[in-house]
This record gives C-alpha cells, structure tokens and sequence, in this order.
C-alpha cells in the first residue's frame, strides 16, 4: 500500500483530513455569504431574528446527524433516511450539513444524493438573491 492511500484511508476513517481545504472554505464562505447578509440585514432591520437562528441551529443539527449518520454506516446499524438529511438542509442546515460532508467525507459521492443536495443550496441562494436584490418579485409569482 502506498504512503498516500494509507493517509488517505486514515483519513476517511478519522474524518479529520480535508482535501482542498482552502478552495473548499473559500468556496463555503461565498455560499453562506447571501444567506448570512440577508438573514443578518433581517435582524439588524427588526424583522425576524428566526432565518439567522434558523441557519445556526439547523445547521448544527445537520452536522450532528451526518456524523451520527456516519458512526452508523461504519458499524452497519439503522441510517437515517436521506429525505430527513434534505429536509433539514432545505429548513436551513445545509451549511451544517456541507460541513459534515466534507468533514466526515459522508454522502459526497452518490450522485443522486448531492444533485438534491446542491439544488437545495441554489435555491437558498436565489431566494436571498431575490430578497435582497430583486424586491422578492420572485416569490410573488408563487
């Protein structure tokens, strides 16, 4: 075995190496960016505290479930459904829930899975576009 596959599989074991971590944190900062203007400028307005505690706290819950979700997927005990995954990253968690992902290096390469998962960050990204920069016509027409 070679010295980098043996890092590698220590690393998918142990969770803590992340590949690209710069990129990857550049890449994380840009996405929450939208949501933390537009749910800070909420607050800060005195509209509704409620999106910012929402990305906070959902998002922990996210990243402790995919951990959880992971501890049992390597001892082969009952797994947390992928629709409750999602729910949580469309009600707020899916900074958490990126996190975990890379973190643990859970649910990163079934396909069907990140394509749900990465639809879910587009549409908070164009509904914070949408708030704040288009006057929420978008969601009048819904």
């Amino acid at each position: 075995m070679s010295d980098s596959s043996a890092r590698y599989r220590s690393a998918g074991k142990s969770g803590g190496h992340i590949q690209h971590l710069r990129l990857k944190l550049l890449v994380f900062a840009t996405l929450c960016a939208l949501p933390l203007f537009g749910s800070m400028s909420l607050w800060l307005r005195g509209v509704s505290l409620i999106p910012l505690a929402a990305y906070g706290i959902v998002s922990l819950l996210a990243f402790l479930l995919y951990w959880s979700d992971k501890r049992k997927a390597r001892v082969d005990q009952w797994r947390t459904p992928e629709n409750v995954l999602h729910a949580l990253e469309f009600a707020g968690g899916w900074p958490g829930a990126l996190l975990a992902q890379q973190v643990f290096r859970h649910k990163t390469r079934k396909v069907s899975f990140q394509l749900v998962f990465w639809l879910i960050v587009m549409l908070h990204q164009v509904f914070w576009i949408d708030m704040l920069f288009l006057g929420a016509n978008l969601l009048a027409l819904f």
